[in-house]
């Protein structure tokens, strides 16, 4: 779990959170790698035994002993914290949605699969904060949506290969993109699409931060840390799409902490 968190781009947001808050944050973070690892890595069949799985254990996580180490850390996670565990099934709702074949959904239901992957981790992340008012899940459910959509545009070739299309139907038709993965990435109307897509995260970046304005920053630097990270990435991906290439661009560790830093620090964001 934490050689995964090394190659993520929340490295140093996570490694300086307090070490009971940092234990509960990477154990969300390994179940949904998990989870994510199943889904996209296993054959279908067994990438659904294992959600299913999955939901049988939640109910009995909360008093779970067993020798099983992910699952001790989320047993411990929930009770330390006061997690809700409905948010824990909603990321296996969101991951069942990727094995019923995600490809070209209306907005609504992209807006739902977001909702469920990474709004969901953005509420257990601000309560794990020690946030669980009604104001910082605004901002948590933004800045899920928001980072959930910046990974989207970065992954449309990976995904393509893997039969997924996760643009929006009405993005795809409004630039004449056939909802077609073996296609995709050989349409000339694909750049349109993607910017149409890029739009709608920069939308829901500036939401994250109006609703950051209205809750306030106490306890929340890492989630902020995570939000302009990924905005940095987005702002990189933007201009990559710019000069016509689908590339994947990341943060150094570097970086990473200078900017990570800074949020702790309160400092406003740079580019």
């Amino acid at each position: 779990m934490l050689f995964k968190a090394l190659r993520s781009s929340f490295f140093w947001p996570m490694m300086l959170m307090p070490r009971r808050e940092r234990r509960a944050i990477l154990a969300v973070y390994g179940y949904c790698r998990a989870l994510d690892d199943a889904v996209d890595d296993a054959p279908p069949a067994e990438g659904r035994a294992t959600l299913k799985g999955w939901r049988w254990a939640l109910p009995h996580l909360p008093d779970y002993r067993g020798p099983d180490p992910l699952r001790r850390a989320l047993a411990a996670a929930l009770r330390d914290f006061a997690l809700p565990p409905a948010e824990l099934a909603a990321v296996i709702d969101g991951m069942a949605m990727d094995l019923d074949g995600m490809v070209a959904p209306d907005r609504e239901t992209l807006r739902l699969y977001c909702r469920r992957v990474a709004g969901s981790v953005g509420l257990l992340t601000v309560r794990i904060l020690g946030r669980g008012d009604g104001a910082a899940d605004d901002f948590a459910l933004a800045s899920g949506e928001a980072l959930q959509l910046a990974n989207i545009l970065r992954d449309v070739a990976e995904d393509a290969g893997r039969g997924r299309i996760y643009l929006p139907r009405e993005v795809l038709a409004a630039a004449g993109v056939p909802a077609d993965p073996a296609t995709l990435l050989d349409r000339p109307g694909l750049p349109r699409a993607r910017e149409a897509l890029a739009a709608m995260a920069l939308e829901r970046f500036d939401a994250a931060e109006r609703a950051l304005e209205r809750c306030g920053r106490e306890r929340l630097w890492p989630a902020v840390a995570m939000l302009r990270l990924y905005r940095r990435l987005l702002d990189r991906t933007l201009a990559a799409q710019a000069r016509g290439r689908l590339a994947k661009p990341r943060l150094g560790l570097a970086e990473g902490l200078a900017l990570t830093l800074g949020c702790a620090a309160g400092r406003p964001p740079g580019r």
